[in-house]
């Protein structure tokens, strides 16, 4: 990879971009319509979104207006959690595209597998959940589908009757919480892994991790990006100004040695920064 609009490449040979601009907790509001434009600008080509972020239709219009091709912009969202099942999966698809009054979009999550609401019959709300992706993905109306949050047991239950396999999981992953085991599935299963909080929600002040930032001229959250690729994950930064999208970019003139590499595994004491996904109370 040379630059964030390099791409790995999804088991049914789509295309995705290696670094994408995360938007949770971005209002639905002209300013984030803005930032979105600005990140586009500044070269980032994947945008990431959620029915429960309540900002789709600012990533909408941020697509639209950006001046490129809709085919040049990757955009993903998410099912938000108290509509799992075949029939609200429909519904809140519809909602989605109507919020982004875009043509398609290139992918669609699950976004917990175990919500609050369905915590004692989640295999069986999963399977109609990933019936509704199936048939939305095989209209073309989404390009690619993934689920977000799935550790082993909720992807072997969702394989059990899967026609089409996720392409995708998308989970908490920094140095502090590294879910060796859901990675090696993933990667054995050959979905591609994306890394959501990769800068540990703004927590960068633990020594190890400045002193590697000031070894290679960088800073932390490019230390903590270039981390992300190098173990073969696809971050999911925010930012909000032009300074810090443009240097969120700037990780692929160098390479983080694996001494440094071991020395942060330090990190891994302080565990994750969200919630599990078998005991989240949303």
């Amino acid at each position: 990879m040379n630059s964030i609009r390099d791409s790995y490449v999804l088991m049914n040979g789509v295309k995705i971009p290696c670094v994408g601009f995360g938007t949770w907790q971005q209002p639905n509001n002209q300013k984030t319509v803005d930032i979105i434009k600005t990140a586009i600008d500044c070269g980032y080509r994947h945008i990431d979104t959620a029915y429960g972020y309540g900002n789709e239709e600012s990533v909408g219009k941020a697509v639209r207006e950006c001046g490129l091709k809709r085919s040049e912009i990757f955009v993903t969202s998410k099912l938000a959690n108290p509509d799992h099942g075949y029939e609200r999966t429909m519904a809140e698809f519809e909602k989605t595209m109507t919020n982004l009054d875009i043509e398609y979009l290139d992918l669609y999550l699950i976004h917990w597998p175990r919500p609050l609401a369905f915590r004692d019959n989640w295999k069986e709300v999963n399977e109609g959940t990933w019936k509704a992706f199936e048939e939305l993905y095989e209209a073309g109306k989404i390009k690619a589908i993934g689920v977000s949050n799935f550790l082993e047991h909720h992807m072997d239950a969702l394989l059990e009757t899967a026609k089409v396999a996720p392409m995708v999981n998308q989970l908490e992953l920094h140095p502090q919480y590294v879910q060796r085991e859901a990675v090696n599935y993933c990667k054995d299963h050959r979905m591609i892994v994306e890394a959501w909080s990769p800068l540990i929600k703004g927590r960068m002040e633990h020594p190890t991790l400045l002193r590697i930032a000031k070894k290679y001229g960088k800073s932390v959250a490019q230390i903590l990006l270039r981390w992300s690729l190098q173990h073969g994950f696809l971050p999911l930064p925010k930012a909000s100004s032009r300074e810090r999208m443009l240097e969120n970019a700037d990780i692929f003139d160098f390479e983080i040695s694996q001494e440094d590499i071991e020395a942060m595994k330090e990190l891994e004491a302080l565990g994750r920064t969200g919630a599990h996904p078998d005991t989240a109370d949303f």
